[in-house]
């Protein structure tokens, strides 16, 4: 081999060589940023996936500005976003009947990618069990239903307490010894309520009559004005309701009686006839149940109901009105005491019904099965259950 041709043979391998490097160094320079893109993409996605927010529906039976029983559940919407912020995206239909457009509203929830949902009134139990059925990867939550599924579960307030303090209060402050109700629905939960109202007033007079005039309906206010002002011509001087607008308190306002708020403070509405409102805290409910569908807690199925009241923070009696004595007030603030730690109870014995016959023996206490089923007077009710006999 001469000089040259070693020359030539030397420069192209090394010609050769450097191309190879070249080429080892381009192949590196495309790999590295696709492996930085995609590390920077993942992280990404995860947060975006872990921002997703849990979407919650509530139904409500009547409007938003009801001032009552809506307005309450509508509160406690508020309270789960103030407690969660951006871990939870709700939202509410109002005036949802209970009828059959409520499968239709509850179908469209689930459509809207909603989650967990809440119906705020018995008449939802059975659509939103057909729906429930259709729908297993949604929770739902039923408010006074007594039926449950495998992702459906129902919960409720003890408003027969906060019925029962008013009840003591109507006791004290009524002239006549003629109380009147206005009731809605005659189911358990409402006549149970009446029946508590009358027991607190027979606490402080026990010759207290109670009269009952029945609307059929939870959110009318002209109905309700109407009987309010029957119960107000057959003598009754405090009224108490179980419907969910502010009309009998107003119209005991204009009548010169005394009234209830009930389900939320509706001292604003009648200020000179308001004695005190019984008032239901949805929040604390609300917030946990939205937790535990947060932490993958929640749980549904038979028997999964909740009833909470005064020793869970879900029921008070508030804003008490100056005119009513201090030892009234005072004995209000025992009961409340006594429902927290357990000391007292409403419904123990001996309580007689109207039929004259004992419903509670003396010394025993009515169990959550017994108050559940609740379809009769107490004694003092001056009234005939709807449909009894």
């Amino acid at each position: 081999m001469n000089k040259r041709s070693f020359v030539l043979k030397l420069g192209s391998l090394t010609a050769l060589a450097g191309a190879a490097a070249l080429l080892a160094a381009c192949g590196k320079k495309t790999e590295e940023p696709a492996a930085a893109a995609a590390s920077a993409v993942a992280p990404a996605a995860s947060a975006a996936a872990k921002a997703e927010p849990l979407k919650i529906a509530f139904a409500y039976v009547g409007p938003v500005g009801d001032g009552g029983w809506t307005f309450a559940h509508d509160n406690a919407r508020k309270a789960v976003e103030k407690e969660f912020g951006d871990k939870v995206q709700t939202s509410f239909v109002e005036k949802v009947p209970e009828a059959a457009d409520a499968e239709r509203v509850f179908r469209d929830m689930v459509s809207q990618g909603n989650k967990l949902i809440f119906g705020t009134t018995f008449g939802y139990m059975e659509p939103m069990l057909k729906v429930a059925a259709d729908s297993p990867d949604t929770k739902f939550e039923h408010a006074t239903g007594y039926k449950q599924a495998a992702n459906l579960r129902s919960y409720d307030s003890r408003t027969y307490e906060g019925a029962y303090m008013a009840g003591v209060i109507a006791g004290k402050m009524s002239k006549t010894g003629t109380l009147g109700v206005v009731g809605s629905i005659p189911i358990p939960e409402v006549i149970r309520n009446i029946n508590s109202f009358t027991l607190g007033a027979q606490s402080v007079n026990p010759k207290t009559v109670v009269k009952v005039v029945w609307v059929n309906k939870w959110f009318d206010p002209p109905q309700e004005t109407e009987a309010a002002q029957t119960l107000i011509d057959g003598g009754a001087d405090v009224l108490m309701q179980n419907t969910d607008s502010s009309a009998v308190l107003q119209t005991a306002e204009k009548n010169g009686k005394y009234a209830f708020g009930w389900d939320s403070d509706m001292t604003a509405y009648g200020p000179k006839a308001h004695l005190g409102s019984a008032v239901i805290n949805w929040a604390p409910y609300y917030i946990a149940s939205v937790r535990e569908a947060l932490d993958g807690t929640w749980a549904a199925g038979p028997g999964k109901h909740a009833w909470w009241g005064v020793k869970e923070g879900a029921i008070d009696m508030v804003s008490i009105a100056e005119a009513v004595p201090a030892d009234t007030r005072a004995q209000i603030d025992k009961i409340k005491a006594g429902l927290k730690d357990g000391s007292f109870a409403i419904w123990k014995g001996p309580i007689i019904g109207q039929d004259g016959k004992e419903v509670v023996k003396k010394g025993e206490q009515a169990d959550d099965k017994f108050l559940s089923g609740v379809n009769f007077y107490v004694k003092g009710v001056d009234s005939k259950v709807p449909g009894g006999k």
